[in-house]
C-alpha cells in the first residue's frame, strides 16, 4: 500500500515539473528580475481612438499586479533609497504597454524566488532603560 502511494506521489510530481517549460521558467525569472528593479522598461499609455501617447514612464520600473480594475501603479526607482510611485486610471478607450528596452540574462535552468528581510523581520524600536 505503501509503495502504491509513493509511486503515486512520485508520478504527480513528474507530471508537474514536465509541465514547467523552459519559456516559462525564464518569463516567471524576468517577471522577478523587474519587480526587483533589475531590468530597464518603458511603459507607453495611449488613447486608442486617437493613436496619441499620452504619457511615457521609463526606467527601472515594476508594473502593480494586485491593482484595482482601471487602474494602474507603476513603481520606478530613481536613486539607492528612492522610489516614485504613480496611479494611472485606465479606461476604454486609453490602454498601455510594457516594452522592456534591454536584454536581460535569464537562467532556464534556475527558478528564482526572493525573500525581502523587511517583510520576514518586523521593524522592532527597541527601548531600554539606564
Amino acid at each position: 500500500m505503501k509503495k502504491k502511494f509513493v509511486i503515486i506521489l512520485v508520478s504527480i510530481m513528474a507530471i508537474i515539473l514536465v509541465g514547467c517549460t523552459e519559456a516559462d521558467t525564464v518569463s516567471h525569472n524576468l517577471s522577478k528580475s523587474a519587480d526587483s528593479f533589475e531590468i530597464q522598461r518603458r511603459v507607453v499609455f495611449f488613447n486608442g481612438i486617437t493613436d496619441k501617447y499620452l504619457l511615457t514612464i521609463e526606467g527601472l520600473c515594476s508594473i502593480g499586479n494586485n491593482d484595482k480594475e482601471g487602474r494602474l501603479s507603476v513603481t520606478c526607482k530613481v536613486g539607492d533609497d528612492s522610489y516614485k510611485k504613480h496611479y494611472l486610471g485606465l479606461s476604454d478607450n486609453v490602454s498601455f504597454f510594457v516594452e522592456q528596452t534591454d536584454a536581460s540574462y535569464a537562467d532556464p535552468f534556475h527558478y528564482r524566488v526572493l525573500f525581502r528581510p523587511e517583510s520576514i523581520i518586523p521593524d522592532i524600536d527597541l527601548q531600554t532603560s539606564k
